[in-house]
């Protein structure tokens, strides 16, 4: 009830690490979930597999998918590699964070670092990665 009233004041719920822990597919039936967070573990396995490569990919496809099917953002977390990056892109992941596109900052440095990335955007619309890997 109380993730609901805040739901309806604007606020958007996450679950966080989804896919660890607690994280149970009962929440995305019984709470009003808006974003799911795919675990860097996941992220990290894309390109370093403890299982193999289809296994990991298989992950990620389907947490992503699942999330599209309930018309929910799915960001993926702990990006370090542009590698990770177009994969995740591909498979249709639509928020990203990590290394890979900037280490944590001070509040006070958003502003200069939001500045520099709208002066960034190229022409056809996308936007590079202004301290990630190029």
């Amino acid at each position: 009830a109380t993730l609901a009233r805040l739901q309806r004041h604007g606020v958007r719920i996450a679950i966080d690490d989804f896919g660890t822990g607690y994280s149970s597919l009962a929440y995305l039936r019984d709470l009003p979930i808006n974003t799911v967070k795919i675990d860097r573990t996941f992220i990290n396995d894309l390109v370093s597999p403890m299982r193999g490569p289809r296994f990991a990919h298989a992950l990620v496809e389907a947490i992503i998918r699942l999330a599209a099917h309930l018309e929910l953002d799915v960001l993926a977390e702990g990006i370090e590699e542009k590698e990770q990056a177009d994969l995740l892109k591909e498979l249709g992941c639509g928020l990203a964070q990590g290394f890979h596109y900037s280490r944590p900052m001070a509040p006070s440095e958003l502003d200069a670092f939001m500045q520099a990335r709208d002066s960034s955007i190229r022409s056809d619309g996308e936007s590079a990665p202004l301290l990630g890997p190029s």
